[in-house]
């Protein structure tokens, strides 16, 4: 299908102390199960786009060569005045040119959905989102807990075995 990644990886930027763990997550855990134990390809800003692309094109580029969009909802990505560029892109991809499946993980309880931009809302009512509660469990790395089954019931089938 000339795609290159299984799923490009939206996550809010700012560093506060809650966006810590979002980065850890991003950057170790899923590439860890997504990657390294289920065979995927992660498209993850601020690992897989270069010094001196322009950032612009390259998400574009990249997620034009997605299969799936993976955003992960937090309270500050929810709160956030200035939409993110790549979440504009992937909502405007997803929703207008119908081309690529969207996969909401909800990293922390969001509550009301009502801050969500309204094409956010409309994916969540569509699909609802996929909770992340793995800090309560023993092993939140496991491949085979219910969040990981549910984010790869939703990722495109791997070509490879895993």
């Amino acid at each position: 299908d000339g795609k290159i990644y299984d799923a490009y990886v939206i996550y809010p930027k700012n560093h506060t102390s809650e966006a810590n763990f979002v980065e850890y997550f991003v950057y170790q855990i899923m590439p860890d199960i997504l990657e390294n134990k289920c065979g995927y390809t992660l498209c993850i800003y601020g690992r897989d786009i270069y010094p001196g692309e322009d950032v612009a094109s390259a998400i574009e580029k990249r997620m034009q060569k997605s299969r799936r969009l993976i955003i992960l909802l937090t309270h500050q990505l929810v709160n956030s005045k200035e939409d993110a560029y790549d979440q504009h892109i992937a909502l405007y991809n997803a929703l207008i040119q119908n081309d690529t499946k969207v996969i909401l993980l909800e990293m922390e309880t969001i509550g009301t959905y009502g801050k969500l931009q309204e094409s956010l809302r409309f994916i969540i009512k569509q699909q609802g989102t996929i909770k992340w509660k793995e800090e309560h469990t023993v092993h939140p790395q496991s491949p085979s807990s219910k969040f990981w089954k549910q984010v790869r019931y939703h990722m495109p089938p791997t070509h490879r075995p895993s």
